[in-house]
């Protein structure tokens, strides 16, 4: 039998009960803990199980498209029908551009593979509103025009307007497309029956308002046609996306068969790689767009400029391009296009008169290079920047010093740093090497800028403490006696009655009630955050660093924040500096190297993103960044100048308002007769600050020997000699003026009484 549980007594009823067992842990928290781990583990599972069946679903119909369109071509019964060619189109087209014929090739050619990034202009042109558009004279193309919108739906104002969307389309100026050129080989084109001059071509266009600077990006699939270069396709948003079945209905009635047939061969290449995926597993979720910025449907066509050379040559220099081998080639001729995009249900066209392209080989030469010269420029930077700490290590160079140039710096380099990594990501490895290597520059500057600014904000935390007056002397506290005992007063002490027995009375003297201290509050956490904060120097500097840094890294998001961001931390690199020499009355301490070679390289990054049109990012020019680069060597000058002619040379002398603490007041000489002839100890040495023997016998020449009497002429002579001899602090401690600067150089504090001391 197990033994009986002891029994305890209740305090309260004082009846004998049974003590607790010892209770179990309970198994529900445990059983949540390992569910919750479970739905954690089979949640990413259950995703792909629906992604996956999202994809046979998709994989199911393509198949069931492929078969349809199969049978079509080959004149079976089908599901799938060509839509009829509307006759208008092409006439319109043709008035905004020319479709070219075949060339010969010993006398011109056409580039074959159009993979490149293309930018340019465009016109905007309201197919609906033609007449109601103030123009000089009626456009040639007005017939066409008409034509060609009088069999759309476009009666119907509202639909019309939900088919735009919100998008500025009149707006919109600029374009940047990027191709992707899919030419059959020539072994597979023979086993297939396929045409050698079609090539499949998809790619993005992109249109871009200036004035918001936002963009609407188009898919885009087609067919471009090798030996004449015309470009046919459609152009739609992801949210609608293209059925390329129907782009054979684009082309020219004698390619439809060659086309159609490409069209097969590329949806079985489809559905093959679908299938891959599926069985390999690497299947993901489509990003869909939620509300689609506009439904018109675009038709894009385009047409390759023709160059002067042979056929032979181009081939020959676009296989070099592609495969390098290092022999000699034609000049690449220059790339060019001109385009049309049409929206037939949206009654819009956009005219596409010159776009440049740029071979993808070509880009990522031109990234390599921007590489290895700001790689280049952020090393100068960094040795410049070494070099001035190097200089500026002591106490009284750092008290020269502004802190806030190097955390306008530091916030610069930190924008470069993800500037760099983000054109990294975007040149898709190939040319990430090149470009990390200013961004892992960039990232030493910021953290040598960070601690040389920390560094000076420790070294003039001194000047920005307020002296806290002196607390009032308090009276003595008196003196504890001992409680007070108990007294015995008889009858005896008091005055004597009749007849009264003796009785004796204890009073007791109670002591008043000591206060009782209630314990201190503890501050909360964002009550302790913020005193830290305030008083300690460091601590400011990092958050305010910190606190811009997150500001930084939210405005990369947008680009024309940046920019401006940008700019203005560029215009004020120098002005705090400038400020706090012509404030403290002394120079910058900054040499002019540094000045002028960190001037100019924080423009070269300036003026290439902004004042160079051809550059890795294809940001626009602004005007305006010639005007920062003239305010930013304006400030390099005036520092410069302020160590040749003073630190207030631009103000004039009722405004300047610095001051600089004396250290060589006149002091009264000591007694001529006295057989020390000295001013007292240094507190630094301990030697005697002599008289310069000098000095004394042009002093009694003009005064009485003890300082009193003085000329203009021999006080001027006095404090020209005075700083070979001694320096007064503002504690009223001498020292020699010698000792003083070495002591400085490591601490800008009094030696004695441990007071800061203004610069000497």
């Amino acid at each position: 039998m197990p033994p009986a549980p002891p029994e305890t007594t209740d305090v309260e009823q004082g009846t004998p009960q049974e003590a607790p067992l010892p209770q179990r842990p309970s198994s529900v928290p445990s059983f949540l803990f390992i569910s919750f781990v479970l739905w954690m583990i089979m949640n990413n599972q259950a995703d792909d199980l629906a992604a996956r069946a999202t994809w046979q679903d998709n994989l199911s119909a393509i198949h069931d498209n492929i078969q349809n369109y199969s049978a079509w071509l080959n004149g079976s019964v089908s599901n799938f029908s060509m839509p009829t060619v509307d006759s208008t189109l092409i006439p319109l087209v043709m008035d905004f551009m020319s479709l070219s014929g075949e060339l010969d090739s010993h006398q011109g050619s056409y580039y074959q593979n159009l993979t490149a990034f293309w930018k340019g202009d465009v016109r905007f042109h309201n197919l609906t509103n033609i007449t109601t558009v103030p123009q000089l004279q009626t456009p040639f193309w007005l017939k066409d025009a008409e034509a060609f919108v009088s069999t759309a739906n476009l009666t119907n104002a509202t639909e019309l307007s939900d088919r735009l969307g919100k998008w500025q389309w009149a707006h919109s100026t600029k374009t940047s497309i990027r191709f992707a050129d899919k030419k059959v080989s020539g072994e597979d084109a023979k086993k297939k029956d396929l045409s050698e001059d079609i090539a499949l071509i998809h790619g993005k266009i992109d249109l871009s308002d200036p004035d918001s600077s936002e963009e609407m990006r188009l898919e885009l699939e087609g067919v471009h046609f090798i030996s004449n270069g015309s470009i046919y396709a459609f152009a739609e948003t992801a949210r609608q996306g293209i059925d390329t079945r129907y782009i054979p209905g684009l082309v020219p009635e004698w390619r439809l068969n060659d086309t159609a047939r490409i069209i097969e061969a590329e949806l079985f290449t489809r559905e093959a790689i679908i299938k891959e995926r599926l069985n390999s597993g690497s299947i993901e979720d489509a990003p869909e767009e939620d509300n689609p910025i506009t439904g018109c449907s675009f038709k894009f066509f385009g047409q390759i400029l023709a160059s002067g050379v042979p056929l032979y040559l181009m081939q020959e220099l676009e296989e070099e391009i592609d495969n390098p081998t290092g022999i000699t080639t034609v000049r690449a001729p220059e790339m060019k296009l001109s385009g049309v995009l049409v929206s037939k249900n949206c009654g819009i066209l956009y005219e596409l008169p010159d776009i440049q392209g740029l071979k993808s080989h070509g880009l990522f030469r031109r990234i390599t290079t921007y590489g290895g010269l700001s790689a280049f420029v952020n090393m100068f930077i960094l040795w410049l920047l070494l070099r001035q700490i190097s200089l500026s290590r002591s106490a009284a160079g750092l008290s020269r010093v502004s802190r806030y140039p190097f955390i306008i710096q530091s916030m610069i380099d930190a924008m470069s740093f993800i500037g760099h990594v983000t054109i990294a990501i975007l040149s898709e490895g190939r040319t990430s090497v090149a470009v990390l290597a200013p961004a892992g520059i960039a990232c030493v500057l910021f953290v040598y800028e960070a601690q040389f600014a920390v560094l000076v904000g420790q070294i003039q935390a001194p000047e920005d403490v307020i002296p806290t007056p002196p607390r009032p002397t308090l009276p003595p506290a008196p003196r504890s006696t001992p409680p007070p005992q108990p007294q015995i007063i008889s009858d005896e002490d008091a005055q004597p009655q009749a007849n009264a027995e003796p009785i004796s009375v204890v009073v007791t003297t109670v002591p008043p009630p000591t206060p009782t201290t209630q314990p201190p509050i503890r501050p909360s956490l964002a009550r302790f955050l913020w005193d830290h904060i305030r008083t300690d120097p460091s601590a400011r500097m990092w958050a305010l660093m910190s606190f811009f840094l997150v500001v930084v890294f939210r405005l990369v998001i947008a680009l024309s924040i940046p920019l401006v961001f940008l700019a203005a931390l560029h215009c004020s690199i120098w002005l705090t500096q400038i400020y706090r020499a012509a404030r403290r009355g002394r120079t910058s301490g900054l040499t002019a190297e540094y000045l002028i070679g960190t001037t100019l390289g924080r423009l070269y990054f300036l003026l290439y993103f902004l004042g160079c049109p051809e550059n890795v990012l294809d940001i626009e020019q602004r005007p305006w960044v010639y005007g920062v680069a003239i305010f930013m060597l304006a400030q390099a000058a005036v520092i410069i100048l302020q160590g040749y002619f003073g630190p207030s040379l631009f103000l004039p002398r009722r405004l300047t308002t610095a001051d600089v603490y004396d250290y060589h007041p006149p002091l009264p000489l000591p007694d001529p007769e006295a057989p020390e002839q000295s001013l007292g100890d240094c507190s630094i040495c301990m030697d005697a600050i002599e008289v310069d023997p000098a000095l004394r016998g042009r002093m009694d020449e003009k005064g009485d020997g003890h300082g009193h009497g003085l000329s203009r002429h021999t006080t001027n002579l006095w404090a020209q000699n005075a700083r070979k001899t001694y320096s007064l602090a503002p504690c009223h401690h001498l020292f020699h003026t010698a000792c003083l600067e070495r002591w400085l150089a490591i601490k800008n504090i009094c030696p004695q009484c441990r007071r800061p001391l203004p610069p000497l």
